[in-house]
């Protein structure tokens, strides 16, 4: 798989604070709420990107359609929403940017800081496929509930 070759150190080199500006969003659409558990401290922030182009997941770095959002955490737990989204397949990325630097610190080639997926799928030596990240949106809002994962 083309996803599992990649080390994880390229997990999120384009998911940074850059990638906060928003694309224009359709004016119809549903609510997708995402719902970041196990955070290990309130510090710096946490980066969201959910895209529908599975060459884009999961740093959304090449996808015009991607769609980033930020959010700063007040507990170990946070809450973040994507409005007007269109029917689709969908997945999403997350980071802890503790250190609110606007990149992934890494120790070798393991980021420091935590990261998720849509649907939790398992991590092995770089990131999970579209595939097994992805869900789909209808007519109903939807939410998901990430865990985040720190290696050290």
């Amino acid at each position: 798989m083309r996803h599992r070759s990649r080390p994880v150190a390229r997990i999120f080199a384009g998911l940074t604070a850059s990638t906060v500006l928003l694309s224009a969003a359709p004016d119809e659409g549903v609510e997708v709420t995402v719902h970041v558990e196990g955070l290990r401290s309130t510090k710096g922030q946490v980066l969201a990107c959910l895209t529908a182009q599975p060459r884009a997941f999961p740093h959304c770095r090449d996808a015009k359609q991607a769609r980033s959002r930020l959010a700063v955490p007040a507990s170990t737990a946070a809450t973040i929403r994507f409005d007007n989204i269109e029917k689709g397949t969908y997945a999403i990325a997350l980071l802890h940017d503790e250190n609110s630097n606007g990149r992934v610190d890494m120790a070798l080639i393991m980021p420091k800081e935590g990261f998720g997926f849509s649907r939790n799928p398992p991590v092995r030596t770089g990131p999970p496929s579209f595939a097994a990240a992805s869900f789909s949106v209808d007519d109903t809002p939807v939410q998901q509930t990430i865990r985040m994962r720190y290696i050290f």
